[in-house]
């Protein structure tokens, strides 16, 4: 049955990926709900953005008289939300707009979904689903070399941010127990793939080779993370929001465990393959000619505070009961990943300057 779908922070690098893969894939109308912060780019999306079945809204999570007036001018049947802070070390150094954002804005979210949803009628208050994604930080610092992270794990956040993801997963849960909002909830591993934002790891890692800088690796780079190609995830994402169990929680993860430094090591041997230095001139981007390899870019900073040294996804729940698996490995996915980036310069270089900031104001539907 075609579904009207919200996806809030569609804009952003997870939420772009989703609403790519509902346009292209499924039959369902979908609604970006985005503020367009600065990781908001609706650049990413110029591939379905003249859908039909597309359309845009610039509203903050947060102002609950907007959300309502879309929720009932739009009638969706399904909430994704993945709006949300996201960069660690933004956390730390400010963590005021992770606590509005990602505990205030959930909360604001809820109660509009949960005013909608009490004033529908059979069947449509059935079949409504308010799906909350979250992430694999909210469990902690796995000890044991051996350990995964399973849906049952207690919760243990070490930043700011995973603080705040922490949270929201208990306000949802908490209005599924309460007033019975029918919810699903994801925690997922790391992200990587097309449209990253810069700052993260490996787009960061990317860009820097390109321009000759330095590689910065927190600590000796030891710390473990499980890597998850992004358009795997748009995948799992909505396979839970539209056939996922109630008041149930999915962990989703990528089955690639990699030491920090073993990432970055990858990329630069990635790019000393596909793009040696000084053979990329039409970006404009050459490494000096004192460094021939990508990795002798590679420097150790000082670790950040609070950094857990290992995370690692139990994923057999949702392959179990949903049937769905990864497609693709690290190694698939890091390729394509590096290519994407040496093809699509105008994006980045846009983010970089800061181009594709320009015109928001004009943005709103």
């Amino acid at each position: 049955m075609k579904k009207t779908i919200i996806v809030t922070g569609g804009a952003g690098f997870i939420g772009s990926a989703v609403i790519r893969h509902l346009v292209k894939n499924t039959p369902h109308d979908v609604v970006n709900l985005d503020k367009l912060t600065y990781a908001g780019n609706l650049e990413s999306l110029h591939e379905v953005s003249e859908s039909p079945r597309y359309c845009f809204k610039q509203v903050d999570i947060c102002d609950a008289e907007a959300v309502d007036r879309v929720f009932f001018e739009l009638n969706p049947t399904h909430i994704m939300h993945l709006a949300a802070e996201s960069h660690v070390d933004r956390s730390i150094d400010g963590p005021a707009e992770f606590i509005h954002t990602n505990i205030v804005g959930t909360y604001t979210l809820l109660e509009a979904s949960r005013r909608y949803w009490s004033g529908l009628n059979e069947p449509a208050k059935s079949a409504f689903r308010f799906h909350h994604v979250s992430t694999d930080e909210v469990y902690g610092d796995l000890e044991g070399t051996t350990d995964l992270f399973t849906e049952r794990t207690p919760y243990a956040p070490s930043s700011p941010y995973s603080a705040s993801k922490a949270s929201s997963d208990h306000l949802v849960r908490a209005w599924h127990r309460t007033y019975g909002l029918p919810v699903v909830i994801t925690n997922c591993s790391n992200n990587y793939g097309p449209y990253h934002f810069p700052e993260k790891l490996i787009p960061h890692m990317i860009l820097n080779a390109l321009s000759g800088k330095p590689l910065p690796v927190y600590g000796d780079g030891s710390q473990i993370r499980d890597w998850l190609y992004v358009e795997d995830h748009a995948r799992a994402l909505v396979k839970v929001a539209t056939e996922g169990r109630l008041g149930e929680t999915y962990n989703i993860g990528g089955h690639n465990e990699k030491k920090n430094l073993e990432v970055v090591e990858t990329v630069c041997d990635l790019l000393q393959e596909i793009a040696p230095p000084g053979d990329y001139p039409h970006l404009e981007l050459a490494l000096t000619s004192s460094v021939k390899h990508y990795r002798d870019l590679i420097t150790f900073v000082k670790d950040r505070p609070g950094h857990d040294v290992r995370y690692a996804i139990d994923a057999r729940k949702i392959e179990q009961e949903l049937g769905w698996v990864p497609e693709e490995s690290f190694e698939s996915g890091i390729r394509k990943t590096v290519q994407w980036y040496l093809n699509n310069p105008e994006w980045w270089q846009r983010v970089l300057n800061g181009d594709y900031q320009l015109g928001r104001m004009g943005a709103k539907a």
